[in-house]
């Protein structure tokens, strides 16, 4: 009878432990946080709202859609181009600032604060805190190109219910797959830090988005890069692989902006500072980094819009993203105000650089300095160039021409006067 005993008593042990983990994963799955849908876009409605908004403001929004593929994986990336006066065709003596959006997919409010501000612009939506007439001003002399989601593929695998996913569609971390310090992985450590989650790829841009991404910022050589994410509330600059910041009249001038942001918007409570060292540990391969250090941005940052720090790690999506519409507006409202404010300082910073180069430094006509570095169109500043030198010869033959005039007359003069005088002057010695 014992014998009998015994196998029951294993069975029912197996079946105890069995309900313990279902209950487990059960609890688990209660714990992690939905997608509020009455809060949030799918990212195809998203979309398609952008693209209706561009469509009913084509004298401002301009949209875009650039493709790229790489051994069987494809992406799509929607680019929207917000030019306040479209009648002066060369925006190259405009102010450039280019912002992306939703590089991880699992921050899906980065995107609606992408939206909102698209419509702030197209003035759908008004900012009580500015004026119209302030608010012209600050974008007339400034061309934005705006990225709301640049990885769409890792963002529809979140909407599929993988709510921890930051990776695009094939497993790969978009912030690590560009040429600075690529390739690296921290240690784990204590801190919340999943080395799996960072894979960089095979190679720098290797991924599509990467390469789109990068063919823009060539193009469109802009002056300010913002790459907007969420996990926290923080205003980062160069760099993020290693805990320093740049050094020099720039780097001085991106923490200055960076400070004037955290006080008037975040009453000093944003870290602020090089996202290596105030994260906690270092990222290689990101974008900010190329865009500062290979790109030769002036001004390049990362912003950290939002952050539970209370939420579960495992609870993924309420760690990243508000959850309740109070907070959801709020977010809305501060990020965008936040990104006027930068926009309206970008044509006065970037000028405090352009002067103190040029008091130690020539500066050609029609570009500006940043650093030694041109900004403007170098072929018309070239072209320019040519003409003021072809002008000085000109003046300096015309002078040359007045003097070789003014010596021949006075030969011919002299050569006159001493034929007259022979005949009546025979024996004057010479």
């Amino acid at each position: 009878m014992g014998f009998l005993l015994l196998p029951l008593y294993f069975l029912s042990l197996l079946l105890i432990v069995f309900s313990a983990a279902v209950h487990g994963a059960n609890s688990s799955a209660s714990s992690m946080t939905p997608i509020p849908r009455d809060l949030y876009h799918s990212s195809g409605a998203l979309l398609n709202e952008i693209e209706a908004l561009a469509s009913r403001h084509p004298d401002v929004l301009t949209m875009e859609k650039m493709r790229a593929d790489n051994k069987g994986y494809a992406a799509e990336i929607v680019v929207i181009t917000y030019n306040h006066v479209k009648k002066q065709t060369n925006n190259k003596s405009k102010f450039r600032i280019l912002l992306s959006f939703g590089q991880h997919g699992r921050e899906l409010i980065t995107s609606e604060v992408a939206l909102h501000l698209l419509s702030v612009l197209a003035k759908e939506q008004k900012m009580l805190s500015m004026q119209p007439t302030s608010f012209n001003k600050i974008l007339e002399n400034i061309v934005i190109k705006v990225v709301p989601m640049e990885n769409l593929n890792g963002r529809k695998l979140v909407e599929g219910g993988e709510l921890c996913e930051r990776r695009n569609g094939r497993g790969v971390d978009l912030n690590r797959n560009w040429s600075v310090d690529w390739g690296k992985k921290e240690k784990v450590s204590s801190l919340d830090y999943d080395p799996y989650e960072e894979n960089p790829g095979i190679a720098p841009f290797s991924e599509p988005e990467a390469q789109i991404m990068r063919k823009l910022a060539k193009s469109f050589e802009p002056h300010i890069w913002v790459n907007v994410h969420s996990g926290m509330e923080a205003l980062f600059m160069p760099y993020d692989h290693k805990n320093s910041t740049p050094n020099g009249l720039t780097s001085r001038l991106m923490r200055s902006m960076l400070q004037d942001l955290n006080h008037r918007y975040f009453q000093d409570k944003c870290l602020v500072g090089s996202g290596g060292g105030s994260v906690g540990y270092l990222a290689h391969g990101t974008t900010t980094d190329y865009m500062y250090d290979i790109a030769k941005v002036p001004m390049a940052f990362t912003f950290e819009i939002y952050g539970d720090l209370s939420a579960s790690s495992k609870d993924c999506f309420k760690m990243f993203n508000p959850v309740d519409k109070v907070t959801f507006n709020r977010v809305l409202n501060k990020w965008v105000a936040t990104f006027l404010m930068l926009f309206e300082m970008v044509p006065s910073r970037l000028h405090s650089i352009h002067l103190a180069v040029s008091s130690v430094k020539l500066v050609p006509i029609g570009g500006n300095v940043v650093d030694g570095s041109l900004i403007g169109d170098s072929r018309e500043s070239k072209k320019i160039e040519g003409l003021e030198l072809g002008m000085q010869e000109l003046r300096t033959y015309f002078r040359l021409f007045l003097l070789s005039s003014v010596l021949l007359m006075f030969m011919f003069c002299s050569r006159i006067s001493k034929s007259k005088c022979r005949p009546a002057c025979p024996n004057l010695a010479i």
